[in-house]
């Protein structure tokens, strides 16, 4: 399982962030940056509601678990796709899910 260190270093590179600028929008030095990456240590609620303000994904970070989308922010072609699963029989849907996860772990 990944580590909180690690997944507020993908957000951060997610966000195309150098440690320097990530730190400083989160109130931190960059060597506090470093050391919250590697696992020494861990970052505080205020550096993670000032990170969230910059687009981080913080229940990723804490819980690995991405932060659900609300459907009105869907793009047409996304909301068209849920749309039509919904409209699947059960069985139907589970195919879908195989197919999305196979081609997910293969890189597609």
């Amino acid at each position: 399982m990944e580590s909180i260190g690690l997944r507020l270093r993908k957000e951060r590179e997610r966000l195309a962030m150098t440690q320097r600028r990530f730190g400083e929008i989160g109130g931190v030095e960059p060597n506090a940056q470093g050391k919250y990456e590697s696992g020494e240590r861990f970052p505080k609620a205020d550096y993670l509601e000032a990170v969230a303000q910059a687009g981080v994904d913080v229940l990723y970070v804490l819980a690995g678990k991405r932060t659900p989308q609300p459907s009105d922010q869907l793009a047409s072609d996304e909301n068209g796709l849920l749309v039509d699963y919904r409209a699947l029989a059960p069985a139907d849907q589970a195919v879908v899910l195989r197919v999305a996860q196979a081609l997910r772990a293969s890189g597609s």
